[in-house]
Parts: C-alpha cells; structure tokens; sequence
C-alpha cells in the first residue's frame, strides 16, 4: 500500500517538499546524460517500431492503447509484433517468448494479458532489443510495437506515442522522487503523439487525442459465459485492482451503476488466497490485468472485466497520419 500513498503525495495539488528539490535535480540530470549517451549508441531495425509509452511513473492505459494499435495494424495488412521489458516479472532467462500459457510471474502482467487477448507475437526482456531480434529472427513480424520503453533509448523507433491518465495529468509536475516523472514535461514536445487516457488533460504545443476505456462485459474467472456488466447494477460488489491507479477501475463500475466495496492493491501484486477473501458471499469484480495472475484463485462469485479502449474518428484519423508515413513492408 505503500506506492498508492506516494501516488497520493505525488498528484496532490500542492508543490514538492523542498528538501526533495535536489534529488529531483539529480535524477534529472543523471538520466538526461544517460538518455544522450544511448541515443548515439541506439540500435536500428530493419522494421517500423512504434514505442507507446509515458512519462510519469505507474499505469496510465498503456496496454490498452497497444491493444488496439496492435489490431488495427492487423487489419491493415501488417504483422506485428509486442515487446516489453516486461516488468513484474522474472523469467530464468531472457528474452522470453510469451504465450498465452506463460506465468505473468515470468512474462510480466501486461505481456501476458496481451497474449491472451490477442493472437500476437510477443517478447520480453530487459534489453527491448533483445526481444525484438526474438521475433525478428523467427521471420513472423515486419513491425514492432513496444509496449512502454520511451526511456529505454537503445532501441531506435519511428514512432514515439505517450499516453497520460488524463485525471491526474502530470502531478506536481516535478521529477523523481518529489514527483512522478521520469523526464521533464518539455518531453511531451518531441513525442509524435499524445494519447490522453479519460480527456481533460491539454498542453499547448503537444498534438493530442482521447481515448477513453469501455467496460461492458464480466467475465468469469474461473471459465463461462459472458454477463453484461450491467447485470450487477444496483447491487453491491467487493472490486479489486492492482494497477497503478485503482480508482479508474472503481469509478467505471460505480458510473455502471453499480455500489462498489473498493479493494486497492500495489500495482503489479502478487495475489494470494487471503487477498480475495472476503466475507458475505457478494460478488468480486477486478481488472483484466488481475485476472491473468489469479487463474488459480478463481471461485464461482469471481469475475474480470476487459477493457476497451475507444478513439473517435478524427483521433484514429491523427494515429493514421502516423501509420501512413511508415515504409510498409511488400511482405
């Protein structure tokens, strides 16, 4: 519980502390010199590889933002591919090739629903370029998506895009550790794109567009049918999410109508028996990133609900313009 308190500290309207002022000077310039250093070393592919990140630490719909790049590019002929650092996870050796029956313990949460969700080929590993030469050794994609890594300057990309929780913004605007971000706001400026996850958030001089995240269905953990999400409303449910900010996932099922008991987890925790016991018998609903590490947990009152992420037509009309400028492969 110790990350979602700093989280608080981190986006409370109201400046850093000044004792933690230098620190934040230091990081900054710390990793300023490292970000130079590795983009003159960085390593190009012969494919596309679109980066979708962000620069502020914990969730702020990444995955569902790849989710749907992943599968337009499918429909337009590409074959892509998902790479990650994979982060929560550990695997005895790297990089990983990740299915949809790899442990999220060794692939990483994300990863691993990606799998699940689509038929892709994804890898993983600390060294993104590692993983990319995974698959592109194994002759199935002509472009790459990586599933965050805009800091991770090794690896050359075509396309930068950055998603922001569009409730919390960039906090208080301050740099690790008396804020949340791992660069400056002036980053925003050089990206291609900013995806801005729930609207609101705006900066003059940064090319953006909204997606919002559309829950409608449960699904059981455990293995059946479908419910429409509605089918809970006006009732009472335990809800538990461990990403990086809970509340999204509490305040869609409460605007299904739904009376929410609000059970927050660290992002990337691991479950245990105990976490989702809970007395009353009422039903649990968590997130589609929980449901891959609690497979093994799952009780006939357990259910998850995927996301989807929603662009509107002139938003998907600014992700197209990127598309359009990449060499596609005749392949």
């Amino acid at each position: 519980m110790k990350k979602i308190s700093l989280d608080r500290f981190w986006y409370r309207p109201a400046p850093p502390p000044g004792w933690l002022r230098p620190l934040s000077s230091l990081y900054g310039s710390v990793s300023a010199d490292l970000a130079r250093n590795r983009k003159a070393a960085a390593v190009h592919l012969p494919i596309p590889v679109i980066v979708v990140g962000n620069i502020t630490v914990g969730g702020t719909g990444k995955t569902p933002f790849v989710l749907w790049l992943v599968e337009r590019l499918r429909a337009q002929g590409w074959r892509p591919g998902v790479i990650s650092r994979g982060y929560g996870g550990c695997s005895p050796e790297y990089p990983l090739r990740v299915s949809a029956t790899t442990d999220p313990a060794w692939a990483g949460d994300e990863p691993a629903l990606i799998a699940r969700r689509l038929d892709v080929p994804v890898a993983v590993a600390p060294d993104r370029v590692a993983a990319a030469r995974l698959l592109l050794d194994a002759g199935e994609v002509n472009i790459l998506v990586t599933d965050d890594g805009l800091q991770h300057y090794r690896l050359a990309r075509d396309i930068e895009i950055c998603v922001i929780d569009g409730s919390r913004g960039l906090g208080n605007g301050a740099l690790l550790p008396a804020g949340p971000l791992r660069e400056p706001p002036a980053r925003l400026r050089e990206v291609d794109l900013v995806v801005v996850n729930g609207g609101g958030w705006r900066e003059d001089g940064v090319a953006t567009l909204d997606m919002s995240l559309c829950t409608t269905k449960a699904l059981p953990l455990a293995g059946g049918e479908p419910r429409p999400l509605s089918a809970f409303a006006g009732g009472k449910v335990h809800a538990v999410a461990g990403i990086g900010n809970p509340e999204r996932f509490f305040a869609s099922l409460r605007g299904a109508g739904i009376e929410v008991i609000p059970h927050p987890f660290p992002d990337h925790h691991r479950y245990t028996e105990i976490d989702l016991a809970f007395d009353g018998g009422l039903p649990l609903l968590m997130t589609e990133k929980d449901a891959v590490k609690c497979g093994a947990l799952a009780r006939p009152n357990h259910w998850f609900v995927p996301a989807q992420a929603v662009i509107a037509a002139e938003g998907a009309a600014l992700v197209q313009q990127l598309l359009d400028q990449l060499p596609h492969a005749s392949d």
